[in-house]
């Protein structure tokens, strides 16, 4: 019975391990985003330390941090703000993490204080290519 306990306290300690590994997002994630003026390339660095999720988001228009960032359940959320033309403007993030992509929909404000516009968000996590070996010396 003991045995069967102690098993039992490995095998979830390697579950909840595994699922913490899993939905980490940590790392850099990239995309395209349409606009009006062609696509928009952006850049989404994520570090997760702690339980606590923090972030830097770049594109044309200069980098930001991000903030309200979370993660539950392998959704991630967060926001993106930013001054255009004096005013506050906060875009929405939200996605499910599934390895190395997010999908998921960003809600921008409408034109002019219109309805919010929501598009479709898929971004894929950048990983650098291994650096190759070094070949032994004769």
């Amino acid at each position: 019975m003991k045995a069967l306990r102690h098993a039992l306290s490995i095998l979830a300690l390697l579950i909840a391990t595994a699922a913490t590994h899993a939905a980490d997002p940590s790392g850099v994630w990239q995309w395209n985003t349409a606009s009006a003026n062609g696509p928009i390339e952006t850049k989404l660095t994520l570090a997760l330390k702690d339980g606590q999720l923090t972030g830097a988001y770049t594109n044309q228009f200069g980098d930001t941090a991000i903030s309200n960032a979370a993660l539950q359940d392998a959704v991630l959320t967060f926001d993106v703000v930013r001054n255009f033309r004096g005013q506050k403007y906060v875009v929405h993030y939200r996605g499910t993490l599934a390895g190395d992509t997010i999908t998921g929909t960003i809600e921008a404000p409408g034109h002019d204080g219109g309805q919010p516009v929501t598009l479709p968000w898929t971004a894929q996590r950048h990983r650098p290519a291994p650096t190759p070996a070094t070949p032994p010396k004769s």
